[in-house]
């Protein structure tokens, strides 16, 4: 079994051409024509548990490649096992976990091909060796077909902050994404026909990893969430791919706060604020679709289309500025690399156990949640919202640290507490829509337009905030999952 680690970088048309034709990579090792086709049983259990198996060939030549794609793998590390074999059938004995796994009666069929023609470079960086590939091609399942335009940089021998100085000099020549899915998921949503939003994965967890990897492996979740609902919004305009794509964002940021004990110096506030920076613009948009809906008014509606139209277009300018490419880098280097993983002064709190820092986390956000949530009603909407945005990093913690309490005990608890959560969230959110809709109209030039009042909320605020100070008190009687 080997360990890979990699940096998977995504480039637009035309891209590949920039890179070979830039004089940072000169002529290539060698040149392959690489045909893979990946298997599964008909219901897709290898895919579905976490795994796929590929036989590759490059000229005459038959490698099975199992991979471990699921909650074991990252962004940037992951399990694989290969085997040389002699014909276009897989080969299942003791050299990959299929067989133990999935036993020894399991049924492999052909699912997808994936054709590519592979350049190879070799580089010194620094102090490390490093793989580049650049791969063209085509996934291709029946009569669909996906393009593939990508640069693999493996590490190969040395430090892999050395990668990422490498990814820099790409990015000057052929601005890229960073990749979060494999050429298996590409094939099998090629099969499901592509997907409008992604929302969050669950996360696994395990009870015995340090804290700084839990911390790695939430925001490595994240940031995969929020990168496919941008490849999404890139391509159309969709408004969920949006919301989602906010939502991983906030979700970051709430990672960012909930390790900060663990997470010293400048660098930390700057990344979180430069994502704060994206999320913002992207809510001017998500304002609007929430508000379109409920406009019948034909010339409210004609207004806030042309809004729309407006702010998304700030959008997708937003997520393809040079800005918003440097902090994707700027973020993947700091999780990987950054010195909090190295900090004296943090040390201990970065090598406890997972589970104990998870316990004292929600421990410390129940009880800011329960000192901002006292009489709502004897509070203004500034101390509300407070209180709205303890609730939201509460839950996603919640969320993050499911697994690191799942005896039956604890699944029960949790499940009554995001159930609880929910119905908390969503009475402090018709709250907050109250508030802030005069405010978007305002913004938009609507405020004394006088079909205003069907876009915003009449609701009797003393009714919704006494619905929240119920359901937010309910919250903090709960038994805690963490116990």
């Amino acid at each position: 079994m080997a360990e890979e680690v990699e940096l998977k970088l995504e480039l637009a048309p035309g891209a590949v051409e920039d890179a070979l034709g830039s004089g940072l990579l000169g002529e290539p090792t060698s040149i392959l024509q690489q045909t893979s086709t990946y298997f599964d049983t008909t219901d897709r259990k290898l895919f579905d548990r976490g795994f796929t198996l590929r036989i590759r060939k490059t000229g005459n030549s038959l490698v099975q490649t199992v991979k471990a794609i699921g909650e074991s793998a990252s962004l940037f590390a992951r399990s694989e096992w290969e085997t040389p074999v002699e014909q276009g059938q897989p080969v299942l004995d003791h050299s990959s976990p299929i067989e133990n796994e999935f036993g020894i009666d399991i049924v492999l069929v052909p699912k997808f091909d994936v054709e590519i023609e592979r350049r190879i470079w070799n580089f010194d960086e620094q102090h490390s060796k490093i793989e580049v590939a650049v791969d063209q091609g085509e996934v291709v399942s029946g009569e669909r077909r996906m393009s593939v335009r990508e640069v693999e940089l493996e590490l190969k021998d040395g430090d892999p902050a050395d990668l990422f100085i490498f990814a820099r000099k790409l990015d000057a020549t052929a601005p890229f994404r960073f990749g979060v899915r494999s050429k298996a998921e590409r094939g099998f949503a090629l099969i499901d026909a592509e997907r409008l939003v992604y929302k969050a994965e669950r996360l696994h967890l395990e009870k015995s990893m340090r804290a700084s990897t839990s911390f790695q492996t939430i925001a490595e979740s994240c940031f995969r969430h929020f990168r496919l609902n941008e490849d999404i919004l890139l391509r159309q305009r969709n408004p969920e791919a949006l919301h989602q794509a906010r939502v991983a964002i906030r979700r970051l940021r709430s990672a960012f706060s909930i390790y900060k004990p663990m997470l010293p110096g400048d660098e930390p506030q700057r990344l979180k604020d430069e994502f704060r920076w994206l999320a913002q613009v992207l809510g001017e948009a998500r304002n609007v679709d929430v508000l379109l809906p409920k406009a019948n008014d034909a010339d409210v509606r004609s207004r806030l289309d042309d809004a729309r139209e407006k702010a998304y277009d700030d959008a997708i300018a937003a997520l393809t500025s040079s800005r918003a490419r440097a902090l994707m880098l700027d973020f993947n280097e700091w999780l990987r690399c950054g010195g909090y993983l190295s900090h004296d002064q943090t040390a201990k709190i970065r090598e406890q156990p997972a589970a104990d820092f998870a316990r004292s986390a929600l421990q410390r956000m129940r009880k800011k949640l329960k000192k901002h949530g006292q009489a709502l009603a004897e509070t203004d909407d500034e101390h509300r919202h407070e209180a709205r945005k303890d609730a939201k990093k509460f839950r996603y913690a919640a969320e993050f640290f499911a697994t690191l309490f799942d005896d039956k005990r604890g699944e029960r608890r949790h499940e009554k507490f995001i159930a609880l959560m929910a119905s908390l969230q969503d009475e402090l959110g018709a709250l907050n829509d109250l508030v802030t809709g005069p405010d978007v109209l305002e913004k938009l030039g609507l405020s004394e337009h006088p079909a205003r009042d069907g876009v915003v909320s009449h609701a009797d605020k003393s009714r919704l905030i006494d619905a929240a100070q119920i359901a937010l008190d309910e919250v903090i009687d709960a038994k805690r999952f963490w116990k």
